[in-house]
C-alpha cells in the first residue's frame, strides 16, 4: 500500500464544509466531550464568561482525578492571539478554582511550526495539550477527527541537549559499534537522495543531519551498541502509525514534546526495512522543512 494512499477518504478543510462552524463543534464535544481522547470526562461549563476577558468556549472536567481542562477551538490556523486566550482564561480558572488541577487545551484544524516555537518557551511551566481537528469526507458523508500532538509536560522531561559540544566521529566508533555506524553513514545516502549536500554533524549526545555547518533537525540519530535509533519530527497521525505499523518498525515512546517518533532499528533488519525508512525520511523531511 502506497503511504498517502487512502481510499475513498478525502481530506477537506472544515472551514469549507457548508453548515459546519465553531460553534457546532463547540456543541459536537460538549455533546460527547470523550472524543477529544482526554479521558473520562464531561462538560462543566460552555461559553463560560471569564472576568473582563470573554467567554471560555468550553470547562471540562476529570472528576475522579480532579482536573479542569480549559479549551478553546479555532477554525483554520492557530495564531498568537489564541495562544494567549487559551493560556488567560487557563489562568484565571486555576487561580479561582484552587482545588483542581488545571490544563490548557488549544484545538485548531492548523498547528503551525510558529505554534511549537512559541510554546517551547514556556519550557513546560503551562500544562498544555494541543489537539488538531480534522475533517474527513468517506463516501459522501463528513467525519470529524481529535488528534492529540502535544501533551503536557513536565520541565526537562526530555533526555538529550543537542546544543552540545561537537566532537569527531572517532568518538562515535567508541561509543557504538561498526554495524550501527555503518547504518547511520548509509542513512545519510538515503537522505542526500532526498536533498543533496548533507553531513554529519557528530554531537556528544547525537550525530545531527547538517548542510553548510547548519544542522537540520527532521531527524536525530542516536546510534548505539546493539541498534541505531533515529528519531524523525513528524506529526502523530493515525496514517503514519498504520504506515510504522505495517512496515513492522520498532517504535520507541512517542516524544509529544518535540514531535518525534523515535524508530529502533537493527542491522539484520536494516536491508529490508531502507524502503520503509526512506518513505519516513522523506515525509519527515517535507513536513519538517515546509
Amino acid at each position: 500500500m502506497d503511504f498517502n494512499d487512502l481510499a475513498n477518504i478525502e481530506q477537506i478543510s472544515i472551514k469549507n464544509i457548508p453548515n459546519i462552524n465553531e460553534k457546532w463543534i463547540q456543541d459536537y464535544i460538549a455533546n460527547d466531550p470523550s472524543v477529544l481522547g482526554l479521558g473520562d470526562i464531561e462538560l462543566k461549563s460552555k461559553e463560560k464568561v471569564q472576568p473582563n476577558a470573554g467567554r471560555l468556549d468550553l470547562l471540562l472536567q476529570d472528576s475522579e482525578n480532579n482536573i479542569r481542562y480549559e479549551v478553546e477551538l479555532q477554525l483554520g490556523k492557530t495564531d498568537e492571539s489564541h495562544i494567549i486566550r487559551t493560556i488567560e482564561y487557563w489562568d484565571i480558572e486555576r487561580k479561582r478554582y484552587q482545588s483542581y488541577d488545571h490544563c490548557a487545551v488549544i484545538i485548531a484544524e492548523d498547528l503551525t511550526s510558529r505554534f511549537f516555537n512559541v510554546i517551547q518557551l514556556f519550557n513546560g511551566f503551562i500544562p498544555l495539550i494541543a489537539i488538531k481537528m480534522k475533517a474527513y469526507k468517506i463516501d459522501g458523508k463528513i467525519a470529524i477527527t481529535f488528534d492529540k500532538i502535544l501533551d503536557k509536560v513536565k520541565p526537562g522531561d526530555e533526555e538529550e541537549d543537542l546544543e552540545d559540544e561537537i566532537v569527531d566521529k572517532s568518538y562515535w566508533d567508541k561509543r557504538a559499534s561498526k554495524e550501527t555506524m555503518e547504518m547511520t553513514l548509509e542513512i545519510f545516502n538515503i537522505i542526500n537522495e532526498i536533498e543533496q549536500g548533507y553531513v554529519p554533524q557528530y554531537n556528544r549526545t547525537a550525530v545531527l543531519i547538517s548542510k553548510n555547518r547548519t544542522p537540520n533537525r527532521f531527524l536525530i540519530m542516536f546510534p548505539k551498541k546493539a541498534f541505531l535509533r533515529m528519531d524523525f519530527t513528524l506529526e502523530k497521525t493515525k496514517e503514519t502509525d498504520d504506515f510504522i505499523e505495517e512496515n513492522d518498525l520498532e517504535t520507541l515512546e512517542y516524544s509529544v514534546r518535540r514531535g518525534r517518533y523515535k524508530i529502533r532499528i537493527f542491522k539484520k533488519d536494516f536491508s529490508n526495512k531502507k524502503e520503509a525508512i526512506k518513505k519516513l525520511l522523506e515525509k519527515s523531511y517535507n513536513e519538517y522543512n515546509k
